[in-house]
């Protein structure tokens, strides 16, 4: 066992419900972008597992855990566009603007996170959202005052299940791998901590079932406001 000297979050499905704030979004995107074009819209919402009527994906959409880069070439093919930087940047900005106006946040994170600022552990953020607006997103919920780093897709780090944002963050906390925690929703979540040699937290508040995650956890919480409480001084996973 080793005590904890930070905690690298997840975002969407660990602190911002998925379903409430993409499942509207997305909805948003997709119809601005397919335009008059019915059959596009259609093919969209085919590729991205999305039920319209719902507001929702399916648990198997590659929207639940991946990036504009896993899902945007899919895109690109049903609107007949190139699938170039450009077009990644005209989606990120896109689920910015409508993520904002859906955005529901898990539990209290705000005040999860004020709790362990309190206690002297570095924290961040790890997502496969696009940086500017998991930045945005934090500025919103009100948690950017406790967050010493915040690494998306598109910050030179790779994306999840690649390490690469979890490693970088060690490094600049300057601590060893099994000094941090990655708390997550997700089997990303779970192979960028076990690749990086961190502890892995799963929380059960995401879109996807987790059971078939939990034997490979260090430690299994229903929500983030549960972690204060099972993470008692000296924090030990």
């Amino acid at each position: 066992m080793h005590e904890l000297k930070a905690l690298l979050f997840d975002k969407d499905g660990t602190l911002v419900h998925f379903d409430r704030t993409w499942g509207p979004a997305a909805g948003a995107v997709m119809r601005e972008l397919a335009g008059s074009d019915a059959a596009a819209l259609h093919r969209l919402e085919q590729v991205s597992e999305y039920l319209p009527d719902e507001e929702r994906f399916l648990p198997s959409s590659p929207l639940v855990a991946g990036s504009s880069a896993h899902y945007g070439p899919a895109w690109a093919l049903a609107l007949g566009r190139p699938a170039d930087a450009a077009f990644l940047s005209e989606i990120d900005r896109l689920f910015s603007r409508e993520g904002l106006r859906s955005l529901t946040p898990l539990g209290r994170p705000a005040d999860m996170l004020a709790h362990f600022h309190g206690r002297g552990l570095r924290l961040g953020l790890v997502t496969n959202d696009a940086e500017a607006n998991a930045r945005l997103q934090a500025d919103a919920l009100g948690l950017s005052p406790f967050l010493d780093l915040v690494h998306g897709y598109d910050s030179g780090f790779g994306s999840k299940p690649g390490p690469g944002m979890v490693s970088a963050a060690a490094d600049v906390f300057g601590i060893a791998p099994h000094e941090a925690a990655v708390v997550g929703d997700s089997a990303h979540d779970l192979a960028a901590a076990q690749a990086a040699g961190a502890r892995f937290i799963l929380v059960r508040t995401g879109p996807a079932p987790v059971d078939h995650l939990v034997d490979a956890a260090d430690l299994v919480v229903d929500s983030i406001d549960d972690l204060p409480a099972r993470l008692a001084h000296p924090m030990m996973v």
